[in-house]
């Protein structure tokens, strides 16, 4: 894991070595100060605990130090582990001295090394790391008045240790005279009263000032900020409990314990370790220490308080106690946990209480109108948002489809960047919904400005992210078929419209066309049987000219047969239609069809008409030079092309017209396709495309069908 930014400069490009060293000489000189403890006759536990803490220290410390050699943080960490140290090897090698008893200038620069090894080897840690945490750099320059102060301390507190104290001892009570005593000094006013209240003031401003970063940050150092704050206040609150303890044992594993909590948590925090579960470490920890009292003071109620005031033996007292805990350890334990629930998450729910809720929830209903606004509410309600939203992917756009607290869903769609999450305004957070490398939809939220997204939201985001895929996806289904209703309807229209214009032309046609024709036929026939008697050559002419207009008009009925479904067609199949439909057109037409074979008579009817259609746009509206019609049969389905070479347009605003919607149309009844390129100057390709499995078969009878007028 990358540490946070150094606190000058930036990181190496190879890792430093060094610090693993510095770890190793603590190990060494630890080793051998805990050999010195056994030889002075120590309790070896009572150092122990201090030894791991400032172990870790060290390793902390090398850790980061190694992925960044200027940070502070980690730099401050190991100077406190070798420092203390040393400090601990050199106590433990006066007393065995003194023990021994030498005397001499060994023993004098060993108590100093014990003794200063407090003052410049854990105050600055105590006092400088909680205010440089966690880039190495101070809040403000305000800060630097702090750190001169401390400084002045530090110095004061220096030359009272080496002028003022008379005896300089070394882990125990027996000590070696101080040769820089200063009798006047000594004798001043003692400053521990002074010292004892200002260590923790001091404490706490760097506390303080910890918490004034911690309301500016965001994101991940937020949660570091958590972590480091944890750790701290924990240490302190084990300090305080381990000062009126006398036993050496207990005390030194609590005050190790406190000591240990420092590099832990600073560790977790740089090194952004599990960030995501400090919610639930710290809801343990509540949890449990809540417990810890609740036994206690069952405990001490009972065996103390009551077995005093008895008079009885405390061992029955002892195993009412126990029982007493271990009947009512479980309910405790539920109220104890929604307690912590509640201190760690407040008014909410916890992630998983939600996640939990809405699956159960999800399984009873997945009606749109419930389930959109549910997800957007426990989404909203689940990390504290000021507003949620849940989007739906609908082709390459994300629609709203769902929006918490106010429902109110108007907002215009958004288009995806490449099937990536788009900038949404307004919303801290866009997280996509996808299921099987597909995007479904979208949940964006925004929180107020003082409580930005944490990591535990992201999770939280994330998991209700995971459950809504399938909710999305039938809902996205949903909306898929109401287009595709909406489409199929408004289709309908259209061809309905259309049957009704075409029966409107073919009736306009016979009225204007064969029927005029047909009337006038009958009127010549009366005048011709008329003259059959009086003028019989006058006769003979007009029966000559009935002849010919009944031709005519015996071509005009062809014709009409064939705009309603030519007999070309029938006998021949698509490439002999087209082909004589071709002739017809001003512009020179080639129509390949390779050995395409016959079809059913639906199919062919299609293809055939939308090619016409094709090739009647070309002629009105293409200024084409040639034009080629290519069909083709490839993978259960039949393609015809339409391409010409003409002055072409942009499909994008120009959109289907009259035709080639309705070429659309009659291929989409067949659960065919159309597609249309185009560009300005650059000619135009029309591709059908229609299914031809079903009813192949039957299309071999129909080969010998013939139509005639």
């Amino acid at each position: 894991p990358a540490p946070t930014a150094p606190g000058r400069g930036s990181m190496p490009d190879a890792p430093a070595r060094w610090p693993w060293l510095a770890v190793v000489l603590f190990s060494l000189v630890a080793i051998a100060g805990m050999m010195i403890v056994v030889a002075n006759g120590e309790p070896v536990l009572a150092q122990v605990a201090y030894l791991l803490a400032f172990w870790m220290f060290s390793v902390v410390g090398a850790l980061i130090v190694t992925r960044d050699r200027r940070n502070v943080i980690g730099l401050l960490l190991l100077w406190c582990a070798q420092i203390t140290g040393l400090a601990f090897f050199s106590g433990e090698w006066l007393t065995w001295q003194l023990i021994e008893g030498r005397r001499g200038s060994l023993t004098v620069f060993l108590g100093f090394l014990n003794n200063f090894g407090w003052l410049v080897g854990i105050l600055p840690v105590v006092f400088l790391l909680p205010l440089l945490f966690p880039d190495g750099r101070l809040p403000s320059r305000r800060w630097r008045a702090y750190i001169w102060f401390v400084a002045v301390l530090l110095a004061s507190l220096a030359v009272s240790l080496v002028f003022g104290q008379k005896m300089l001892t070394g882990s125990g009570d027996i000590g070696v005279a101080n040769p820089f005593y200063v009798q006047a000094i000594g004798e001043l006013p003692s400053l521990d009263p002074v010292i004892a209240l200002l260590f923790p003031a001091l404490f706490g401003v760097t506390l303080y000032s910890l918490f004034r970063r911690f309301r500016r940050s965001r994101g991940v150092e937020r949660q570091q900020i958590k972590w480091a704050s944890f750790g701290f206040l924990a240490a302190l609150v084990l300090i305080l409990v381990s000062i009126p303890i006398s036993d050496p044992v207990l005390n030194g594993l609590i005050g190790g314990t406190a000591f240990l909590a420092f590099p832990v948590s600073i560790g977790i925090a740089v090194l952004r370790f599990h960030l995501y579960d400090l919610d639930l470490v710290v809801k343990k920890t509540v949890v449990y220490a809540a417990l810890g009292v609740f036994a206690t003071f069952v405990y001490l109620g009972l065996v103390v308080g009551l077995g005093t005031w008895l008079g009885r033996g405390s061992s029955f007292l002892t195993l009412v106690a126990a029982v007493i805990v271990a009947v009512t350890f479980q309910p405790v334990r539920v109220r104890l946990s929604r307690f912590a629930n509640r201190i760690v998450y407040g008014s909410r729910a916890t992630p998983y209480e939600i996640l939990a809720d809405f699956s159960e929830r999800v399984g009873d209903a997945y009606a749109e109108v419930d389930v959109l606004p549910r997800m957007a509410r426990v989404l909203g309600e689940g990390i504290g948002a000021e507003r949620s939203d849940v989007w739906l992917a609908v082709g390459a756009e994300l629609r709203q489809v769902a929006v918490w607290p106010d429902g109110h869903v108007g907002a215009d769609p958004v288009p995806m960047l490449n099937g990536g999450a788009p900038e949404i305004p307004g919303m801290d957070r866009v997280s996509l919904v996808e299921q099987g490398g597909d995007v479904l939809g979208a949940l964006t939220v925004r929180k107020p400005p003082s409580d930005p997204i944490s990591p535990a939201d992201e999770k939280l985001i994330a998991g209700l992210a995971s459950q809504a895929g399938l909710v999305l996806r039938n809902v996205r289904l949903t909306e898929e078929l109401k287009l595709r209703l909406d489409d199929l309807r408004a289709a309908q229209k259209r061809l309905v419209y259309a049957q009704d214009a075409e029966r409107r032309k073919l009736e306009r046609n016979i009225h204007d066309g064969a029927q005029q024709q047909l009337v006038a036929l009958a009127v010549k026939a009366r005048l011709a049987r008329a003259l059959t008697d009086r003028d019989p050559v006058k006769a003979g002419e007009m029966l000559m000219q009935m002849e010919a207009e009944t031709q005519t008009a015996l071509e005009d009925l062809r014709d009409l047969a064939r705009g309603i479904y030519p007999p070309l067609l029938a006998d021949k199949g698509l490439e002999a239609a087209l082909t004589a439909q071709a002739r017809k057109l001003p512009m020179p037409v080639a129509v390949d069809a390779g050995d395409l074979g016959r079809f059913p008579q639906e199919v062919e009817a299609a293809v055939y008409f939308s090619t016409l259609e094709a090739l009647q746009n070309v002629a009105k509206y293409a200024e084409a030079s040639q034009v080629a019609v290519v069909l083709q049969e490839s993978g259960g389905v039949l393609v015809f092309s339409v391409v010409d070479d003409g002055r072409g347009f942009d499909p994008g605003s120009v959109g289907y017209g009259t035709g080639l919607q309705g070429i659309a149309d009659r291929l989409g009844a067949l659960d065919g396709s159309l597609e249309v390129i185009s560009a300005n100057g650059s000619g135009t390709t029309i591709t059908g495309v229609l299914p031809i499995g079903i009813g192949r078969g039957s299309s071999r009878a129909d080969e010998g069908r013939k139509v005639t007028p």
